[in-house]
């Protein structure tokens, strides 16, 4: 992973019973909490949080033990999203995308990168989201061509690249090689000839995942850098990396509000009414709508639950309940923000407090690809019978 220093790890990988909830606590105790606000004040990169999410063996959480990764599932990833979306979004956003290239570059990447991504030394991200096809990341309009040496040459204008510049590869989309099917899949080192980063990216909130615009011309790749077979990428896209992204999307969401509903909980039971001689928790409305609010972070919280279960015991409804988690959390955090700022009042808009930037962050989730829109429309096709497209 890049970085000013090289990486001392104090444990010993490939043990099935990592600990990963010790670790990203110590580590949200240590540097996130410390940092989330300057990040969020000055858009800047969060690298000493990714130092220290690797110095836990937080990078290699998902990769196999065979490569010496700690081998957890992805229960073990929403867990670490969530505790990290409840501290700092643009870290867990960084770390959320990183999780979801990883299943791809498991399942079809080299033992070389599989390795490092184990030793928590490499760190990646998607690649999918086009200028000119904007959110509907399954029709790429970037180019794979082949140069008759055994190199390729990719060409794209890719929008909204999370950790761009930052990263150490991408898990990058184009359209076939010479196969029939919409898309290939390519694991393209960011530092590539060719490759282009716009910004800095300065956005309403996320403002230190340094998601900006890649573009790649002429950029010079070997054939076995591609992910899987030609023209096969969207059913790996599908299959491996949108399951990862859209459950841990959602236990980010979930993060954010568990955030909210405490500083709201802590604004009630803290803030008095003098002239009556209690507490605004004491109070039947606010009481009411803070009832609200609990009750709909509870409801996110079990269905992400009993989507994670879906998937782990390979129930009939567990795609549905994929395609559906994303857009519940996404739609929910911004309401409960809403509700927050409306229940904490004027002390909602003072930066300190930390609510103003959880609820720019809770926005987020809504317009990433795929949208709720485009999940709402993939969920009544999967119900009605019909193709996902």
């Amino acid at each position: 992973m890049r970085s000013g220093r090289p990486l001392s790890l104090p444990w010993e990988a490939a043990s099935m019973s990592f600990d990963h909830v010790s670790a990203v606590s110590a580590v949200i105790d240590d540097q996130v909490a410390v940092h989330a606000a300057e990040i969020d004040r000055t858009g800047t990169f969060p690298r000493a949080n990714l130092d220290g999410l690797a110095k836990a063996g937080l990078l290699g959480l998902l990769s196999a033990p065979e490569v010496g990764g700690r081998g957890a599932g992805l229960r073990a990833a929403a867990h670490v999203i969530e505790r990290l979306g409840s501290t700092c979004g643009s870290t867990a956003m960084v770390l959320l995308m990183h999780y979801a290239a990883t299943a791809i570059i498991e399942a079809h990447g080299s033992e070389e990168t599989r390795r490092a991504i184990a030793r928590d030394e490499h760190l990646s991200t998607l690649a999918f989201s086009e200028a000119g096809s904007r959110s509907h990341f399954w029709a790429p309009l970037g180019t794979a061509s082949a140069n008759g040496d055994g190199q390729v040459r990719l060409d794209a204008r890719k929008s909204w690249i999370t950790s761009s510049g930052d990263a150490d590869s991408y898990v990058w989309s184009s359209r076939p090689l010479q196969a029939e099917g919409p898309m290939s899949l390519w694991l393209v080192p960011s530092d590539a000839p060719g490759l282009t980063v716009a910004g800095p990216f300065d956005g309403l909130g996320l403002r230190g995942n340094g998601s900006n615009p890649v573009t790649g011309e002429a950029v010079p790749v070997p054939k076995g850098a591609m992910l899987g077979t030609d023209g096969a990428g969207l059913d790996i896209a599908l299959q491996t990396a949108l399951p990862h992204f859209l459950v841990l999307n959602a236990a980010f969401s979930l993060g954010l509000m568990e955030t909210l509903v405490a500083k709201a909980a802590a604004h009630l039971v803290n803030t008095r009414l003098d002239h009556l001689d209690q507490s605004l928790a004491e109070q039947p409305t606010q009481r009411l709508a803070f009832a609200d609010l609990r009750t709909r972070t509870d409801g996110v919280r079990a269905f992400l639950d009993d989507t994670l279960t879906a998937l782990e015991t390979g129930r009939e409804d567990a795609t549905l309940r994929v395609l559906q988690v994303k857009s519940v959390a996404g739609e929910a955090a911004p309401e409960v923000a809403d509700g927050v700022m409306r229940l904490c009042g004027g002390s909602a808009f003072r930066k300190e407090v930390g609510v103003e930037r959880a609820f720019r962050d809770a926005l987020a989730a809504r317009v990433m690809a795929p949208t709720t829109e485009a999940l709402r429309d993939f969920v009544g096709r999967a119900s009605l019978g019909l193709p996902l497209m």
